[in-house]
């Protein structure tokens, strides 16, 4: 495994790399809100302590308090630096965030799923400061929630809430001339690549230098006045006096190409980022998908990132590594990112590994105008985040109609699914949307299905023709592939949820009826295989990587430990 140049061991933000930076992870002051008043908590007053980056509800916190509670209060102290302005970075706070410094408020956010940031110089007394955060959570399934819960105990397939701070928060240390926006965009049939940029102070005094390299042999260089909001520039990699052969990224060849940007005023450098980007085409066309200009057949496990005693926190970097390893081991050439946005070192390892990744908006579960804004926005963020991974592959708006569940025949619901297709479309028109995964897709540019049937010949049955893929059958118990006025128009197909077996003697639910033996288990793990082999699609996404609280039917256990061996499951794929 080859990191990029620009790698730091646990630096949250892998593709926008500054080398000055102090992680605030650790022990933290912690209070319910029913615990505290505001005004003490804005001194810095609380009467527990939990582990950051871990949500109280998790073991890892030091707390394992499941309950909900719809307010929580942290502090921690931090420090500036001379001649530095001081930014206060949230990989993640699930849901309304309030953050003061020394009792004065910086800033706001909603959401659960996107960084933040906030400027903390000027709240700083003697280069000193209390960081004060409060987290407001609601139990309300308009929410944009994913897999947790809005009852009190677990049903179905939803668990435990998370509620406050569940990502890395972290100080950085930057000039007041900066680099603030970096979209790399790179082309093979042009073999060049475009970026995007934006300094926070622009100006016709102010030059973007960029160097590209590969394996530590420098390929170009370029530069451009950043006077203008957004600046962008393409760079060829072949020249008339310059012949390069290009180095294409794909999951048997993860090959990247370093980046490094300085922000130079008036003279003088103010500000040095690193950064990559691999080449790659990853797109549905003729019925196929194309990876690099040949048919691509994906092998995609279905992924939750629960962890046995984190929640939707890894552990550590290394439990990041480890779970794209173990899903390597076993066959699979990606996943499917279920209903939540991953830390971002989850999709740096994708790229420098060689593993696929289809990204999943988490889903609200109520449809409301509200709920209909607040999911937009949201979505939008974690395209912009995730834009530059070349693992990155599809983008996944709904799943099974959760936050539309009347799309078949409501227009509003059909014009959002389909509006927010057209809109993830304009920001990147590199990567595949797939409207509403499962069934009763509007515009989509995969076709994707869903079942569960334990019996291969049936399973079989149910999709042993394009006609039946694509309309559906009366003998088929899942809804149709496509809302009512939409049809299907040459899109690939790909049976994104299926499996889902489980044991007998595992409390929890699985699909179908309970195996009892390793080899039963692998003889109906081939056969449903087998069986989505022989139909007439691009892949399929098995259910899933690793039991989920109660949900128990994983290929591994909570803990990571194989229910059978990986290899056994690789002979099988």
């Amino acid at each position: 495994m080859k990191h990029t140049k620009c790698y730091i061991p646990g630096y949250p933000r892998p593709q926008f790399v500054r080398n000055d930076w102090v992680n605030l992870n650790g022990e933290w002051a912690f209070a319910f809100g029913e615990e505290v008043s505001e005004e003490e908590a804005l001194k810095g007053n609380l009467s527990r302590k939990i582990t950051v980056p871990f949500n109280y509800e998790s073991e890892l916190s030091g707390i394992g308090d499941t309950t909900m509670h719809h307010t929580v209060w942290y502090s921690k102290k931090i420090s500036g630096k001379s001649g530095k302005r001081t930014i206060l970075y949230f990989e993640g706070a699930d849901y309304d965030t309030e953050v003061y410094v020394n009792g004065q408020m910086v800033g706001t956010h909603r959401g659960a799923y996107t960084r933040f940031s906030f400027d903390v110089t000027d709240r700083l007394v003697n280069g000193e400061g209390i960081v004060t955060v409060k987290c407001t959570d609601q139990d309300c399934a308009a929410q944009v929630r994913g897999k947790q819960r809005w009852e009190k105990d677990n049903f179905g397939c939803w668990y435990v809430q998370t509620t406050g701070i569940y990502k890395t928060v972290w100080l950085e240390y930057v000039d007041d001339i900066r680099l603030s926006s970096l979209k790399i965009t790179p082309e093979i049939s042009t073999n060049s690549v475009r970026f995007d940029l934006s300094v926070n102070k622009p100006s016709r005094d102010t030059e973007v230098k960029i160097r590209i390299s590969y394996d530590n042999k420098p390929i170009r260089t370029a530069s451009i006045l950043a006077c203008d909001n957004e600046n962008s520039i393409t760079v060829r990699l072949e020249s008339e006096s310059l012949t390069y052969q290009l180095e294409t990224w794909s999951i048997w060849h993860p090959a990247l190409y370093d980046v490094e940007i300085e922000v130079v005023e008036s003279g003088r450098v103010t500000d040095t980022v690193g950064s990559y980007f691999g080449f790659r085409e990853y797109t549905a066309k003729n019925g196929k998908i194309i990876f690099n200009n040949c048919p691509f057949y994906a092998k995609l496990i279905l992924d939750q990132g629960y962890w046995q005693r984190s929640g939707i926190t890894a552990p550590s970097e290394e439990a990041i590594m480890d779970d794209i390893r173990l899903s390597k081991e076993m066959g699979f050439n990606g996943c499917r990112k279920h209903q939540k946005n991953e830390d971002e070192r989850f999709y740096y390892y994708a790229d420098i590994m060689g593993y696929t990744v289809w990204c999943e908006l988490p889903s609200n579960h109520w449809f409301t105008d509200a709920s209909t804004r607040e999911l937009t926005r949201e979505w939008m963020d974690i395209v912009s985040q995730n834009y530059n991974h070349p693992s990155l592959v599809t983008w996944v708006i709904f799943n099974e109609s959760w936050g539309v569940r009347s799309i078949n025949t409501n227009e509003k619901q059909q014009n959002l699914a389909t509006g927010l297709y057209y809109l993830t479309k304009s920001f990147d028109s590199m990567r595949p949307v797939v409207s509403n995964d499962g069934w009763l897709h509007t515009k989509s540019d995969i076709l994707t299905l869903h079942h569960y049937e334990q019996d291969a010949e049936k399973l079989y049955y149910f999709y042993d023709s394009l006609k039946k893929l694509t309309e559906g059958d009366n003998c088929n118990s899942q809804l149709a592939p496509f809302a009512e006025g939409w049809h299907y128009e040459g899109q690939p197909i790909i049976l994104s949820e299926f499996g889902g077996t489980h044991y007998a003697n595992t409390e929890g639910w699985g699909y179908g009826s309970a195996v009892k033996t390793d080899d039963e288990f692998l003889a109906r793990f081939g056969s449903l295989v087998n069986a989505v082999k022989k139909m007439n699609i691009s892949g399929f996404c098995y259910t899933q990587l690793t039991d989920v609280q109660q949900e128990v039917n994983g290929l591994l256990r909570e803990d990571r430990t194989p229910k059978v061996p990986t290899e056994e499951i690789a002979k099988r794929l």
